[in-house]
């Protein structure tokens, strides 16, 4: 009888093991899957917003930067900051100057300078986004990011961070097998692509319809 007691509580004290160890190993599965998508996107609005519009952009695309110019600007001022609309920007690079500048992008933690530092790249885009090598595009992106108080050393140990240019690559390649993305940008709205012309009058009428 002592036998099989002893035998059911090693048997009990596996099973708590076993149960902890695969606890452990969906935290750190969920944990990183989460960061990994993170790293990629951009956030401004409410999280229990009705309506997610989501805008898989390379930052050296003339077309990226006309919709965040054109559409964002007037969307935040009409539904993001008044919570009726969450924004997403997630990075999908076409070039190496394209990955440079997201990787630039989150050099800082603050939410509000990247998102300031985000609307002056594509302000500047025609200015920094061409050169005679990569190393005069990164001066030029190194130069605009100094006004959202980085300095040299921390910019260039984010543009040799292999960690932080994998995790990026990473999300590109999972947001293109998500939702095939052929060109940039690519919005979805609520997880459905918007196909409509771009121009705010057009965009905004898709939001309204969900609200």
């Amino acid at each position: 009888m002592f036998l099989l007691i002893k035998k059911f509580k090693i048997h009990k004290d596996n099973f708590k093991y076993l149960c902890t160890l695969l606890f452990i190993i969906f935290l750190s599965t969920v944990f990183n899957a989460y960061s990994k998508e993170n790293i990629s996107l951009i956030t401004i609005g409410n999280q229990n917003s009705k309506v997610t519009v989501k805008v898989f952009s390379s930052l050296t695309c003339p077309h990226c930067a006309s919709f965040h110019k054109e559409i964002y600007n007037k969307l935040k001022t009409e539904f993001i900051d008044k919570n009726i609309v969450r924004f997403e920007h997630h990075s999908f690079p076409l070039d190496m100057a394209a990955l440079n500048a997201e990787k630039i992008l989150r050099c800082t933690n603050d939410p509000k300078k990247r998102l300031d530092f985000l609307d002056k790249i594509y302000e500047k885009q025609d200015k920094w986004a061409s050169g005679s090598d990569i190393n005069s595009i990164n001066s030029k992106l190194i130069k605009i990011a100094k006004n959202y108080d980085l300095n040299d050393d921390k910019i260039n140990n984010c543009l040799n961070d292999e960690k932080l240019e994998d995790q990026i690559l990473n999300a590109r390649i999972d947001g293109n097998k998500k939702y095939s993305i052929e060109s940039t940008p690519t919005i979805l709205i609520n997880e459905k692509k918007y196909n409509g012309k771009h121009d705010y009058k057009t965009f905004k009428k898709e939001i309204e319809k969900l609200l």
